[in-house]
């Protein structure tokens, strides 16, 4: 939303307009289910809660023939394909080189929320460049990167080391410049409904569907979100520079707010809340035994590090901005 082009090459949304976004298309993506009894449960068990058809519309009406390397700045977006079982991963470095890697972004858009049992998987093709079909058959990203932190390291990386002119020459010591800013979405709060005698009984239907939850969903994507996060403070720890990673996440949500998909009005607003209360809060670290947040007594709140991050990129622009004029004088 924040890179795709309009007519006049402009960002197709402003940060401000987002939460508008949701609060307007939320409750069509995910309209109420009142199925309940044995048909709401057979539903559940043969396929997915939503068909997704206005989601793809959408999408698709705001992003038009917009393809992946037409994006105003470099992403890197994450989505798993279902038929080979492995991460596709979708950047815009990658679509320049890659014919074949530069599908239409609501193809993308679609795919990487296409979360498994909510909405159904993606199919689509493009061309290589000698005109050869590929197929992708796609769910949702977080599946392989419910925390993309690394992803966007890892691109970053690879384009350093493949010498790309967007880059400075970059030496190991100046690792330490990577300033990363992780914004969640928000988890549930650990209640600890389990524990390994409960999950020492469950079958299949125990993994997939207990006390309201998903077990063995659940378990994945917090595993693979909080292992990110340790794994990018302890990197930014050894590079000493801890001070350019900041992770912004709610892990106490409860009860409705902690659902992914109920889109009444009340529970929109009172997210929209949650996201106005972080800002608040003081700015945290995970404990790498607990994978909780816990206060920084090193820092502010999560909006006096926003206001910090943000005048360390706009330093970091001039500084590029100013090299390049000079470049070009050269």
């Amino acid at each position: 939303m924040l890179t795709a082009p309009n007519k006049d090459g402009r960002p197709l949304f402003a940060a401000k307009d987002i939460n508008d976004f949701y609060l307007q298309h939320c409750p069509k993506i995910f309209p109420p289910n009142s199925s309940g009894g044995p048909l709401g449960l057979f539903k559940k068990l043969s396929g997915p809660k939503y068909d997704g058809k206005y989601l793809h519309s959408i999408v698709r009406e705001l992003l038009g023939e917009t393809r992946v390397s037409q994006a105003l700045q470099n992403i890197v977006i994450p989505t798993f394909d279902i038929k080979l079982l492995q991460p596709t991963v979708f950047s815009k470095y990658d679509a320049i080189n890659d014919v074949s890697k530069d599908a239409l972004l609501s193809d993308v858009c679609i795919s990487t929320s296409a979360a498994p049992t909510y909405l159904p998987g993606h199919q689509f093709e493009t061309k290589d460049k000698d005109g050869k079909h590929r197929a992708f058959n796609l769910i949702d990203g977080g599946v392989a990167a419910n925390n993309p932190t690394l992803l966007a390291m890892t691109d970053v990386s690879k384009q350093i080391l493949l010498g790309n002119q967007d880059f400075f020459p970059i030496k190991p010591a100046d690792y330490g410049k990577f300033m990363v800013l992780s914004l969640g979405t928000g988890s549930a709060k650990v209640e600890e409904k389990f524990d390994a005698v409960q999950s020492s009984k469950w079958g299949l239907l125990g993994w997939l569907s207990n006390k309201d939850t998903t077990p063995i969903i659940d378990s994945f994507s917090q595993a693979s979100a909080d292992l990110v996060d340790i794994h990018a403070s302890v990197l930014f720890q050894a590079l000493h520079s801890e001070r350019q990673y900041l992770r912004i996440q709610d892990d106490e949500l409860t009860g409705e707010t902690s659902s992914v998909d109920v889109s009444t009005v009340e529970n929109l607003n009172r997210l929209v809340g949650v996201g106005k209360g972080l800002l608040k809060k003081p700015a945290c670290k995970v404990n790498i035994e607990t994978g909780k947040n816990e206060p920084d007594a090193h820092r502010g709140t999560n909006e006096d590090e926003l206001v910090r991050f943000a005048k360390m990129l706009v330093r970091e622009r001039r500084a590029r901005i100013q090299k390049k004029g000079n470049d070009n004088t050269l």
